[in-house]
C-alpha cells in the first residue's frame, strides 16, 4: 500500500470561484490583514480561500479568495496601504472580467487613526481621520492632516 505523504508530485488545489474577488499578489504574511479589512469571519457566509506564503514568481504572496462579494472602494483603499502591489479580480461565471492593480490614494479619510492620542481627531469631536498619503520603492508613510504626525511603519494596526 503506497501513500501520497510527503510526495513532491502532490498538489493542492484551490477551488475556482464562478461569481467573486479574488486579490492576488498581496504582500507575503498581509492576508490575515486583508481578511480583517474585509471583515471576515463576520456574518458573511461567503466561502474563502486564503494561500499565504505562496510561491511566486517574485518569492511569495498571499491570495484571498471570496466567492459571492466585490469590493467597495474603501476596502480597496485600505489594502492598497498594507499591500500596494495587489491586484484585484472580478470573477463572473468562472472568467475573470476585470483585473486591476490598487492604486495607493493621495489622502484617505476615515480609514486609519492616528498615532497621536492627542490628535483632534481621536477625541470626542465629530472628526474624521485624514492624512495624506506619499510613497517610495521601500515603503507607504500617512502624515495625519490635523497633527502632522507620521505612520510608516505597521499600518494594518492602525486601520479602521
Amino acid at each position: 500500500m503506497s501513500s501520497d505523504r510527503g510526495s513532491a508530485t502532490k498538489e493542492i488545489r484551490v477551488q475556482p470561484i464562478e461569481n467573486g474577488t479574488v486579490i492576488d499578489h498581496i504582500t507575503a504574511g498581509q492576508a490575515l490583514n486583508v481578511l480583517k479589512i474585509l471583515g471576515i469571519p463576520g456574518t458573511s457566509k461567503s466561502i474563502v480561500s486564503v494561500l499565504i506564503y505562496a510561491p511566486s514568481i517574485d518569492g511569495t504572496k498571499d491570495v484571498v479568495k471570496i466567492e459571492g462579494r466585490e469590493l467597495n472602494v474603501k476596502e480597496v483603499d485600505k489594502i492598497s496601504l498594507i499591500s500596494p502591489n495587489a491586484t484585484i479580480n472580478i470573477i463572473r461565471d468562472l472568467e475573470v472580467l476585470h483585473k486591476n492593480h490598487v492604486h495607493i490614494p493621495k489622502k484617505v479619510e476615515g480609514v486609519v487613526r492616528c498615532i497621536n492620542p492627542n490628535c483632534i481627531s481621536n477625541s470626542n469631536e465629530p472628526i474624521t481621520s485624514k492624512f495624506t498619503v506619499s510613497s517610495d520603492d521601500l515603503r507607504i508613510v500617512l502624515r495625519c492632516v490635523y497633527c502632522e504626525r507620521v505612520i510608516s511603519e505597521d499600518i494594518a494596526e492602525h486601520l479602521l
